[in-house]
């Protein structure tokens, strides 16, 4: 009786998965059932966040702001001067 050396191969296929981010701007429940039916019959994994984003508005007013601040539109007040520049 003789001995055999068996030889395997163990092939790992690992599938990738790239992570995205979409904002929807929903305006009620039934299209966000919509959505998750959409991405459940494409099989695609997903999660939706709590998180609520910043209202454009006020996003668009900072912008703005920052843009001012960059052109040298803005007021200088010295720390001593800052009640008075309130009003308090």
């Amino acid at each position: 009786m003789g001995f055999q050396k068996q030889t395997s191969l163990l092939i790992l296929k690992f599938k990738t998965m790239q992570t995205i981010n979409i904002t929807a701007y929903t305006e009620d429940a039934s299209q966000i059932e919509a959505v998750k039916a959409i991405m459940k019959a494409l099989k695609i994994k997903f999660e939706i966040s709590k998180e609520k984003p910043y209202n454009p508005e006020f996003v668009a007013k900072i912008e703005k702001s920052k843009q001012e601040f960059k052109e040298g539109k803005f007021t200088r007040v010295k720390k001593e001067d800052l009640q008075s520049f309130l009003g308090l």
